[in-house]
């Protein structure tokens, strides 16, 4: 019979071997996740801010399981890029706008539709509500998983031609729009030349006049410094852009059920302190953009109601094509969060 023996160096050498990998399982070092967290706004937008505070959040809830190195200023590629790239779980990590996947997941468009909120509160109220949770539902099947809901704004109207008091105003103006078909349609019926082009081409397309104007929040346009080639801004609130933190489903199922409850809270947290750095933000971006020698007005209520008008076409063609029983929820949802602040 053979009998396996083990010399006493090479017994020694496995039980060192045996205690360095318990201690290192024990430190979390064969834990650690690395993840790329991707999005469009320059470090200096209250986004860029609140995703360091997520990357930091997720480190500390996770125990450092889980470390997220965030990228900012669209060099990861642009929104389109980004999400395919976190369908693919190439990336784990997106913030930014869904309009992407709003031919594919009709739900997302509802946020599209012209002049529905009053203002922010109302918004937030949506943010949170069960129409998008719903659509966070719809999007997993496309490979994503929805983390939070936060804000980006109420978009408003630039150009470098002339200010924009009425809707004849609007008639000819070359407008960068979102690559969606509920943007593209509101434009072109008020009589825009409505242009779907990705946001990193928007300002040298602006720079070399290949553009009239573009339309985002307003905290947008002064970090993306629109002020230094568009000298007249109309202040519209004609929608309000939300964006969802999304993480890859491929990347999220390999994590352990106490780091996905870790990156939750912080997405969660990360959101909240988003909105309220837009908050303070919007107090005084106007007096910024005035300072610079940009020229604002707000369009008066009797011209946005002409413009309310114009679109409603636009407004029954897509609610029927998102659902009209989804998109009466959504506006059920504005209805009780209206009622409920008076």
């Amino acid at each position: 019979m053979n009998i396996l023996r083990i010399s006493l160096p090479t017994r020694r050498s496995l039980a060192v071997a045996a205690i360095a990998a318990l201690s290192l399982a024990s430190t979390g070092a064969f834990a650690e996740i690395k993840a790329k967290l991707g999005h469009a706004m320059p470090d200096s937008h209250p986004q860029a801010v609140a995703m360091k505070k997520f990357a930091e959040l997720a480190g500390t809830y996770t125990k450092g399981n889980v470390k997220i190195q965030t990228y900012s200023s669209g060099v990861l590629g642009s929104d389109e890029k980004e999400l395919q790239a976190v369908q693919a779980g190439t990336q784990e990590f997106y913030i930014g706008t869904l309009a992407p996947l709003s031919t594919r997941i009709k739900e997302v468009q509802v946020w599209d539709l012209p002049f529905m909120f009053q203002n922010d509160r109302e918004a937030y109220a949506l943010l949170d509500g069960p129409s998008s949770k719903k659509i966070f539902e719809k999007v997993e099947p496309a490979g994503l998983v929805g983390l939070t809901w936060t804000g980006m704004g109420f978009r408003n109207l630039s150009n470098s031609k002339h200010s924009v008091n009425k809707l004849e105003d609007v008639s000819g103006l070359k407008v960068r729009v979102m690559a969606n078909p509920v943007a593209l349609d509101t434009w072109k019926t008020i009589g825009a030349n409505a242009v779907p082009m990705a946001f990193a081409e928007v300002f040298p397309a602006l720079e070399i006049k290949a553009l009239d104007g573009q339309e985002n929040p307003l905290l947008h346009m002064y970090a993306n410094k629109m002020q230094e080639v568009q000298k007249y801004i109309s202040v519209t609130n004609h929608v309000y852009t939300p964006v969802a933190l999304v993480a890859s489903k491929k990347f999220w199922d390999t994590l352990p059920p106490a780091d996905k409850e870790g990156v939750r809270k912080a997405a969660a947290e990360a959101g909240l302190y988003q909105r309220k750095l837009l908050d303070e933000g919007n107090a005084d971006v106007i007096a910024k953009f005035k300072s610079e020698g940009v020229t604002v007005n707000v369009m008066s209520p009797a011209e946005l109601a002409r413009l309310q008008e114009k679109v409603k076409p636009v407004v029954a063609k897509y609610s029927a094509a998102i659902g009209e029983d989804f998109v009466k929820g959504f506006y059920d949802e504005i209805a009780k969060a209206r009622a409920a602040a008076k």
